[in-house]
């Protein structure tokens, strides 16, 4: 039997109705994506590529996904238009690190990063020429994230008598993390050590609650803010920071 609905995963189209084939603007171009574990449609901007994405919970929903999204066309031109630039682990760059801006130098040899606490502020110095000195940077960054999540997560496990679950760094595109709570375990973005501490502990303590309700529901927020009392001023900053965040070593 045909697949009666009109849209598939993965297409692409123009955002704006009508558009001719060929004369679309490629910044509003749209991508059809199926998550089936999406409670809603919703559309986001890629941080890597920069496109637009639709998701809906089923290739069903795809035709009310498209819709969505194109009444909300001048919305995500605004977001286009302000999207920020990527910013490679490069020396002479300053990135934050803990919330705090960092910079970012290179030794001239072939050494592993390192971090360095002066007086003027921290400093991440690194060998490695091109892409090289990228990836030691980075690897540093993975291993302080690793670090301070791990813990956090343990702290917030331990408020809540969870049992343990296995931590994960991964490099996304746009999530800050997930939870697994069938198979107890939970990914973090490595970007999230830019963040703030305090920023950093409220993720934490966002992917932890998830392993008591797998939703967003009152009762979720009320485990979230047992774990960090008012979240709203770190999902405040996250909303200002985060496109940054997330160009970093893009």
């Amino acid at each position: 039997m045909k697949n009666s609905a009109p849209y598939r995963t993965g297409q692409r189209l123009p955002l704006n109705a009508g558009t001719p084939a060929g004369e679309e603007d490629q910044s509003l171009v749209l991508r059809l994506s199926v998550n089936p574990r999406a409670r809603r449609i919703s559309i986001r901007i890629d941080a890597r590529t920069g496109e637009v994405v639709a998701v809906a919970p089923s290739e069903r929903r795809l035709s009310d996904a498209v819709a969505f999204a194109r009444s909300k066309a001048d919305w995500i031109s605004e977001r286009l238009e302000a999207r920020v630039e990527g910013l490679p682990l490069e020396p002479g760059a300053t990135i934050l690190l803990h919330g705090r801006p960092t910079r970012l130098e290179a030794t001239g040899t072939a050494g592993a990063a390192r971090l360095v606490r002066e007086a003027g502020g921290p400093v991440i110095r690194s060998g490695g020429d091109g892409e090289a000195f990228g990836r030691r940077v980075e690897n540093l960054l993975k291993r302080e994230a690793r670090t301070q999540l791990t813990a956090r997560t343990e702290h917030h496990l331990r408020s809540l008598n969870q049992k343990p679950v296995k931590v994960s760094i991964v490099d996304t595109r746009s999530r800050w993390g997930s939870c697994s709570p069938h198979n107890r375990s939970i990914r973090y973005s490595w970007r999230v050590v830019l963040a703030p501490p305090e920023v950093l502990d409220y993720l934490a303590a966002h992917e932890v609650a998830h392993l008591v309700h797998a939703d967003h529901s009152p009762a979720y927020w009320s485990v979230v803010h047992r774990l960090v009392g008012d979240h709203r001023p770190f999902r405040a900053w996250l909303r200002e920071h985060g496109q940054a965040l997330h160009a970093v070593g893009r």
